[in-house]
């Protein structure tokens, strides 16, 4: 009964939406979300397309819907909006509701979410706060789950701070240090004494503890603006890649590097300019549908 009585609600709401502004009845809208997550980095994604449903300066708001205890729940939220030259541009606000720089496994989940809406097929070209993105596809018909491969932004350096720490950019700012072992380590106080020191603490940064294993790296991070340990942090798996090449002294000009994070297993493959700059950076992995609902 109560499941025919939520049909009946839904097509008398799909008939109002259709005859209502003929009669100057324009009826209750709801905002559409759909969440995401990208080796456990998750996000909500709005389609502003059509219609604005969330402004830049909604910061309460956005904090509100992130928030895992009082909204929907997510590492951050994704507006995809209209853009002339681009398939669609991509705004990323981290979860204390703040506009932030770009976010990797966003821009692949975006992605993911923009071939679902029918935007494109394979291949895509957005833009984001830190420019231009291309990205490519590869998902089974009718699946949840899509592989992704986006790319980056240039690197044009790499600042060494001592024998195992970095600071680099790959559209948002990270700091990499090298450990034996990431285990025991405690992220959040780890984190949070970089994040805050005198040099960090008014733009922040993400920071991230990597270790080299016999199949690749492992990583573990700390999100500013999110301001916790995240399972994945997209442009800091290409940061621990690129600084990994540094670190390690690798003369290979074309690498690809594999990253396991703590929520899901990704790869970088780059290309070494042999000048400290790095091009052709792109961030491999999975992106996957996980609900979808509606705010009245």
């Amino acid at each position: 009964m109560i499941t025919n009585g939520r049909n009946l609600i839904k097509q008398l709401n799909g008939l109002i939406k259709q005859v209502g502004p003929h009669f100057g009845f324009k009826g209750k809208q709801n905002m559409n979300f759909w969440k995401y997550q990208g080796a456990g980095n998750d996000f909500i994604m709005v389609d502003q397309r059509t219609q604005a449903w969330i402004k830049r300066e909604d910061t309460d708001k956005i904090a509100h819907y992130c928030n895992r205890r009082f909204g929907i729940g997510a590492d951050g939220l994704i507006l995809l909006q209209q853009m002339d030259g681009y398939d669609f541009e991509m705004v990323y606000f981290n979860a204390d509701g703040r506009e932030s720089s770009m976010c990797g496994n966003g821009g692949r989940c975006i992605t993911a979410f923009a071939q679902q809406l029918g935007i494109f097929e394979k291949k895509c070209r957005f833009l984001a706060i830190d420019g231009s993105h291309e990205a490519f596809i590869q998902r089974a018909k009718d699946q949840a789950d899509a592989w992704v491969e986006l790319k980056m932004v240039d690197v044009p350096q790499i600042e060494r701070l001592d024998e195992h720490a970095f600071v680099l950019n790959t559209g948002s700012p990270h700091y990499i240090r090298f450990e034996h072992s990431l285990e025991h380590k405690n992220m959040v106080e780890e984190g949070r004494a970089i994040r805050y020191n005198d040099r960090f603490k008014k733009e922040g940064i993400n920071v991230n503890l990597v270790a080299i294993g016999t199949d690749g790296l492992a990583i573990r991070t700390y999100e500013r603006g999110v301001e916790d340990e995240t399972l994945a942090c997209g442009t800091g798996i290409t940061a621990a890649a690129l600084a990994h090449h540094i670190y390690t002294g690798s003369r290979t000009q074309k690498e690809e590097v594999a990253v396991r994070a703590s929520g899901g297993n990704l790869s970088v493959r780059y290309q070494d300019l042999g000048d400290g700059r790095f091009s052709d950076i792109w961030l491999c992995g999975p992106a996957t549908a996980v609900f979808e609902g509606f705010i009245p």
